[in-house]
């Protein structure tokens, strides 16, 4: 499994800047933080690939900060032998995912985006929670994608997913 270190040096080596590093970092520590009250709640959670995952979820950010950041990543982490476990999780991490459909009516690659496994969900979540190096709470999360216009159908998205891993890990 990728350690953070070996993270770390992937970020900085394809020219992710300082502050896209240190939201990776933050959301990284706030997943493990998350995934180990899954996992003290009797879940099965691999936190190597929770901490991996959410260390290299922003990889793509060093090509674009529109949304297909999490194809570039998912692009970048393949060609550079990323696990493809770590690889799911930087193409699934945006919100509470993508549908096919919401994917082609955004201009991306025609794929499925949901997390499915609970390390993508608990880094998606884990990924909502933090704006910048900052914690935010779901609230503060949905409130800054209705001001954005983003669907309904999206934030409703986004909110059971939080509810989803509240309940596991409580």
């Amino acid at each position: 499994m990728t350690t953070q270190a070996e993270a770390i040096k992937l970020l900085e080596e394809a020219g992710c800047t300082l502050n896209v590093i240190e939201h990776c970092k933050e959301v990284a520590f706030l997943a493990v933080e998350i995934a180990d009250k899954v996992k003290a709640s009797g879940h099965e959670v691999n936190l190597e690939l929770v901490e991996a995952g959410a260390l290299l979820h922003d990889f793509g950010r060093c090509r674009t900060h529109e949304i297909a950041h999490a194809v570039e990543g998912f692009k970048l982490a393949k060609s550079r032998g990323v696990e493809s476990e770590v690889s799911e999780i930087i193409k699934r991490h945006i919100g509470a995912g993508i549908s096919k459909d919401e994917a082609g009516e955004l201009g991306l690659p025609v794929d499925d985006y949901l997390p499915r496994s609970l390390e993508e969900k608990i880094v998606a979540h884990a990924d909502n929670l933090v704006k910048g190096t900052k914690r935010i709470t779901i609230e503060e999360r949905t409130a800054l994608m209705r001001k954005s216009e983003v669907s309904e159908k999206v934030i409703q998205r986004v909110e059971k997913l939080a509810e989803e891993i509240e309940d596991l890990s409580s």
